[in-house]
């Protein structure tokens, strides 16, 4: 069995070494066994695990999630219910935030169309972000 440096290991996963150790601190991680020199000597299902939690990170999971969704990986005979639960709320918050985004854009848009392009205090940009109360009442 191959061991390998933590240096290795993130290059490997792509996880900075810092978030190998913090994921090790919080318990995502099992601490590796040390060398006689005390070097983290990693496997190959560290790396798994790794990829796993760094998917799951890019999908915007929270860490106790992942805590979760790793503790039903672990036990693969068990109901898959909770991972769907987790999955479907991490849903609902990416369509809330794209209805948020969509607001956002419709807002800026607006804010965009309404600039004259002419001088500072003319301008629609400025006094939109100035006065809160301006936000999607557009001028005409």
């Amino acid at each position: 069995m191959k061991k390998i440096t933590i240096g290795e290991a993130a290059r490997q996963s792509g996880v900075k070494v810092p978030t190998i150790r913090y994921y090790e601190s919080i318990g995502l991680l099992a601490e590796p066994e040390r060398s006689e020199g005390n070097q983290r000597s990693y496997q190959q299902s560290h790396l798994h695990r790794l990829a796993f939690i760094r998917h799951a990170r890019e999908l915007g999971f929270e860490v106790d999630s992942i805590r979760t969704l790793l503790a039903l990986q672990d036990d693969p005979h068990q109901s898959c219910a909770s991972a769907d639960a987790i999955a479907k709320a991490r849903l609902i918050e990416v369509e809330q935030r794209i209805r948020s985004l969509m607001a956002l854009k419709v807002e800026l848009e607006m804010m965009v169309k309404g600039c004259g392009h002419g001088r500072v205090d003319q301008c629609r940009v400025i006094e939109v972000l100035a006065d809160h109360g301006e936000c999607m009442h557009p001028q005409h």
